[in-house]
């Protein structure tokens, strides 16, 4: 979907909230990239003209961050985790298993434009492990077998709930006006942290442990006198 009138109204919307205009261009990339799928030249040069900033600039920060793609994502973007512990716990098996399953590598899309693959960096879901995501929503506990089934569904059109978080699955372009600040009228988010997260705390309720008292830092009159104490006991 081409960029429109729309698209740079609701940038503008976006500049709005922000007391320096210039940071908004995150969500602004969010924005564009809910348009097209991805962040086009013609995303980035909205980005720029509503900003007053540079191509360059825009571009550099596109390029820096990962959630940002360069070319057509996917409806459904599946990333496997490959850190350590999901590695070792089969997140390399299941990348594998994927690769060859859909007939893409990394950051590719199926010639169907339903599913593109990448591997990703750890998403703080180790308790889970090995994790898969669709659109930055979690299925925990995968496996080859499991990973296949899920991409399977999700290019018949019948894509699962996540294991935590919303009740349902969105594609990547309304995730990404999600992303952008924009409500999308969902149910809520739900229950994000799960058993295995949150078993330390269950076991400190249980044994009565408290967190120490919250103390404020030390005033710059507490860092002076403890300087002069210091310089006497020097001298």
């Amino acid at each position: 979907m081409p960029l429109t009138d729309q698209t740079r109204a609701a940038a503008r919307e976006i500049i709005a909230r922000y007391p320096k205009a210039r940071s908004a261009l995150l969500p602004m990339l969010h924005l564009v990239q809910s348009e097209e799928g991805y962040v086009s030249p013609a995303g980035i040069a909205l980005c720029a003209e509503e900003l007053e900033l540079t191509k360059a600039e825009v571009a550099a920060v596109a390029t820096f961050y990962s959630m940002y793609k360069r070319r057509p994502a996917g409806d459904y973007h599946v990333g496997v985790c490959t850190n350590t512990l999901c590695a070792v716990l089969g997140g390399d098996a299941i990348f594998d298993s994927l690769k060859e399953h859909l007939g893409v590598g990394h950051n590719e899309t199926t010639p169907d434009g339903k599913v593109s693959l990448e591997h990703i960096e750890c998403n703080a879901a180790c308790d889970f492990a090995p994790v898969v995501m669709v659109n930055w929503e979690f299925y925990d506990n995968q496996t080859p077998q499991s990973a296949r089934e899920l991409v399977d569904a999700l290019r018949g059109g019948n894509p699962p709930a996540p294991t935590r978080g919303p009740d349902s699955l969105c594609t990547f372009k309304q995730v990404s006006r999600l992303l952008a600040g924009f409500d999308d009228g969902r149910s809520g988010e739900g229950v994000a942290a799960g058993p295995a997260t949150l078993i330390g705390l269950d076991i400190a309720k249980q044994r009565g442990d408290d967190a120490p008292p919250y103390s404020s830092p030390p005033s710059s009159d507490d860092n002076d006198a403890d300087s002069g104490a210091a310089d006497a006991r020097e001298g």
